[in-house]
């Protein structure tokens, strides 16, 4: 398995991969969604995260799956949290 070093928060994907080549605002984007358009705003800026909510909406507009959205969302947060968690002094658990 291949892991990203740095993936991009799902919201800069969402912004320079499908939003900039429709020439496509949040907003619009937002009430084609039907959701506030702060929900989008915010996820664009990554401020908040991808909600499988917002996956489902997604996909079914741009025709992809909701679990695409949600890996891009994994893969980052994922990331996020190796770099603040410390688990060096969790002892792996020893068969018996």
């Amino acid at each position: 398995m291949i892991a990203l070093t740095n993936p991009s928060h799902p919201g800069e994907v969402l912004a320079e991969l499908f939003l900039q080549p429709l020439d496509m605002s949040a907003g619009a984007l937002a009430k084609r969604l039907d959701v506030p358009r702060t929900r989008i705003e915010r996820l664009v800026k990554g401020v908040t995260p991808v909600t499988a909510d917002t996956a489902l909406r997604l996909s079914a507009f741009f025709g992809n799956t909701a679990e695409f959205w949600m890996n891009l969302q994994r893969a980052y947060d994922l990331t996020e949290a190796r770099g603040h968690v410390d688990v060096s002094g969790i002892k792996p658990l020893q068969a018996a």
